[in-house]
């Protein structure tokens, strides 16, 4: 039952903002059981990728999801080397403080023009910051943070549903997910569909000129998060 409130109250605010699901329920599954992360998030994040993908499908830029998809996957590869390298504890508190200089910079007014340099930086960004520390949703989302509300939603979307399998991919090569994480994230998908059922109110909200506010307030709660778990 409880897993099931934690993927509603996650899969709302995803569906409503355009990320930050994993962010609300990754700390929770850990606590109630470790199996239910990082695998059966994964994958059930992509149940949530989808129906937002369908949801707002006009909203979604084929385009834009290229080439932050291309970025991606050598950021992804950069952070599997720095991490045999270097302490990702001091990583993820210094990837925090990014993130929120990015906020803090979003939050001032000053807009970077989504373009295929800028979707490639954010993708690269997202990749590497995600393996690193979990928190990859901030660098697209604050890219899109001017945007109309259902163009965030709908290329975010399509851009973390791909980015979904490339995690599973690794997972699968690290020896950390089959069909036990299958079965298990099978169990998180009742919470998420009724969850994101209930979003559309907090879209159509948050559409009336409240979409930059709350990309900064969640990308901002990422950061801390990611703080708060490296110092506790």
């Amino acid at each position: 039952m409880l897993v099931t409130v934690v993927m509603f109250v996650g899969a709302g605010i995803q569906g409503g903002v355009g990320f930050g699901m994993n962010l609300i329920a990754a700390p929770i599954l850990l606590l109630i059981d470790p199996r239910l992360v990082p695998g059966p998030a994964v994958l059930a994040a992509a149940v949530i990728t989808l129906l937002t993908a369908i949801r707002d499908h006009r909203g979604l830029s084929l385009g834009d999801v290229k080439w932050a998809f291309v970025g991606r996957l050598p950021g992804t590869g950069a952070a599997i080397a720095v991490l045999l390298a270097v302490s990702g504890s001091a990583l993820s508190l210094t990837l925090a403080a990014i993130v929120l200089a990015a906020v803090a910079i979003s939050a001032s007014g000053v807009n970077i023009p989504v373009r295929p340099s800028s979707l490639l930086a954010a993708g690269a960004a997202s990749g590497f910051m995600g393996t690193i520390s979990s928190i990859g949703g901030p660098p697209m989302a604050v890219l899109y943070a001017g945007e109309e509300g259902v163009k965030l939603r709908g290329t975010l979307a399509g851009f973390f549903f791909l980015g979904t399998f490339v995690s599973i991919a690794a997972l699968v090569v690290a020896g950390r997910f089959g069909s036990t994480e299958i079965v298990l994230a099978a169990g998180l998908v009742p919470g998420i569909v009724v969850g994101f059922s209930m979003s559309a109110q907090l879209a159509r909200r948050l559409d009336a000129g409240y979409t930059r506010m709350a990309v900064l307030a969640v990308s901002s709660l990422a950061a801390v998060s990611v703080v708060l778990t490296e110092v506790l």
